[in-house]
């Protein structure tokens, strides 16, 4: 949904209680009743209806069809207009610009304070591509039934605030935080060009370095970034420096995931170098002789124990990093999303990540892999293990032990894919509603006008004469 501020200015202060006594009740229900809505507000009964319908009418807030009683849901408008007040009563945004940047799950919008400085908003969308790559959803709520994504979207904003926050205290390249409020973000604006705009730079060497080394220093002080590749890293437009952004993924060197993560985020970089700028290094960090500097280099302190004594509880941070996990989309879901959307803006990179693909496959079939003799042959063999990563975390096996608790779970396992089968099924319908509901599209191959004039047959005039 793209935000619009426009009518922010002229909601009342009864419809805003009417809306945070919508987004109240949403943390028990997926369609909030009238009854309950009136309840948490504290106004009266009809009052609060004529509210609703007003909010209706700007589609903050919207009534759910063949629902079984009198209900509505809060909408990513009304959550963005209930975060923007937040922060407008906090004085830190004053105004509202214009989009930036749309990423697979957030929105990138320009703002200004009461001085007319610029910064950046940063509101997650969590959900908006969810149901389109998911194959399997875990019970990542809890003992929560609905399935939020409101609460997973505010979860992620809680978490890139905390780590943004403890990074920019040690002076790691990444924008300075400002404020927080749900499940939007303020953070300075940065003068800078995305990596993957750029098409060439004066030191590919000097650049691939400085970005290694950011890596190192990350596990060094106990994170890894887990999405550190071209669309998350920043140019400086004078000064050529790169910036760091978008944590909500980013994990610790104790997460059972970590080597994966580590070596995902080394082979990005390594990748995008050989296709953009045709510079590759033989030499790139290992994630364990990494973690044996740790002791060496960075002293006592661990960014990722800081963050969990910040106030972001470490049940949420389980939470959001399942979610993650089970969203990650791979090459199918991309395909599927792509063919959904009906976007034809293929990049030549595309191109080549299958070129390189079926290289590899193929090289894999017709050179065997045999056991390292030498150092040389061992960091060889572990070149191509890491040149083949997979783009999805490892799993566990299906024949392994189940725990109680995972037994447990099954159930409601079960309940959350039913009900992401029946939202997918429900978005495709949709979809081809849309796409043939126009009038020519209804009409294709129906005759059309009267029958007498669809009869081709040849006719005599009146005078007698064939046509």
């Amino acid at each position: 949904m793209k935000l619009d501020a426009t009518d922010l200015r002229y909601v009342t202060s009864d419809e805003f209680r009417v809306l945070t006594a919508v987004e109240m009740g949403s943390k028990n229900h997926e369609v909030v009743p009238t009854v309950l809505i009136a309840q948490i507000s504290g106004l009266r009964n009809g009052g609060v209806n004529k509210l609703i319908g007003s909010l209706a009418k700007r589609n903050l807030v919207s009534k759910v069809q063949n629902a079984k009683y009198d209900g509505y849901r809060l909408t990513y408008g009304g959550y963005d207009f209930l975060a923007m007040r937040a922060m407008s009563k906090r004085d830190t945004m004053h105004s509202v610009g214009n989009q930036i940047g749309v990423g697979k799950e957030s929105d990138i919008y320009i703002v200004a304070d009461a001085e007319g400085k610029e910064m950046v908003l940063k509101l997650h969308r969590l959900g908006r591509i969810s149901f389109r790559a998911i194959k399997e959803k875990r019970d990542y709520l809890g003992k929560r039934k609905s399935a939020s994504w409101m609460y997973m979207s505010r979860l992620a904003a809680q978490k890139e605030w905390a780590f943004m926050k403890v990074l920019h205290e040690h002076d790691f390249p990444v924008p300075r935080p400002i404020d927080q409020a749900r499940h939007c973000l303020l953070m300075e604006f940065i003068d800078a060009y995305p990596l993957r705009q750029i098409a060439e730079v004066p030191s590919p060497g000097k650049l691939y370095s400085t970005l290694m080394d950011l890596i190192i220093r990350f596990a060094h002080s106990g994170l890894i970034h887990g999405d550190f590749n071209e669309f998350n890293i920043l140019i400086r437009r004078e000064t050529g420096e790169p910036v760091v952004i978008d944590f909500p993924q980013m994990v610790s060197t104790s997460h059972p995931n970590a080597e994966w993560y580590f070596n995902r985020d080394v082979e990005c970089i390594r990748t995008f170098f050989r296709r953009r700028f045709r510079y590759e290094s033989a030499l790139y960090p290992r994630f364990k002789s990494t973690l044996s500097e740790d002791g060496v280099k960075t002293g006592d302190f661990r960014l990722d124990v800081m963050v969990a004594a910040s106030g972001f509880k470490q049940k949420d941070m389980k939470a959001l990093e399942d979610y993650m996990e089970t969203v990650k989309t791979d090459g199918e879901s991309s395909e599927d999303v792509s063919e959904e959307e009906g976007s034809d803006d293929s990049s030549e990179e595309d191109e080549e990540d299958e070129a390189l693909r079926q290289d590899q496959a193929s090289g894999a079939q017709e050179v065997p892999n045999p056991a390292p003799d030498s150092e040389d042959e061992a960091e060889l063999s572990e070149s191509s293990k890491l040149s083949t990563l997979s783009r999805s975390p490892p799993r566990s096996r299906p024949d392994s032990p189940v725990s109680d608790e995972n037994s447990a779970a099954i159930p409601a396992m079960n309940i959350v894919k039913e009900r992401v089968a029946a939202e997918v099924s429900k978005t495709r319908a949709q979809q081809l509603r849309k796409f043939h509901s126009k009038r020519n599209t209804r009409r294709a191959g129906r005759s059309q006008g009267s029958k007498a004039k669809q009869d081709n047959r040849v006719k005599l005039d009146k005078s007698g004469v064939w046509d």
